[in-house]
């Protein structure tokens, strides 16, 4: 059985009717959809997304990483400093 690509409600070749469809791109058999601008875009971007979360994910980055090192650097120096607002707790008052 074919299964055709669901972009926005319609299918990307034209057709119409009771078909079977998907909007998982390694799941799509129908030759029409997947040479649609609309199939290769998606595509497209899966890729990228895969890509740019590799990457991420390879260079040691987390969302908050450059967070808690200052707030670690700053509570280590000695002397009356204080963490700015919105740190947390704060180690010299």
């Amino acid at each position: 059985m074919v299964t055709h690509f669901m972009h926005d409600g319609h299918l990307a070749c034209g057709r119409e009717g009771d078909l079977t469809s998907s909007k998982t791109l390694n799941k799509v058999k129908c030759r029409n959809c997947r040479n649609t601008d609309a199939y290769k875009q998606a595509r497209r971007d899966q890729r990228n997304a895969a890509r740019r979360k590799a990457r991420h994910a390879a260079a040691g980055h987390d969302s908050n990483s450059w967070r808690t090192s200052w707030s670690q650097r700053l509570t280590q120096i000695n002397g009356p400093q204080r963490l700015p607002r919105g740190f947390g707790q704060q180690a010299y008052v």
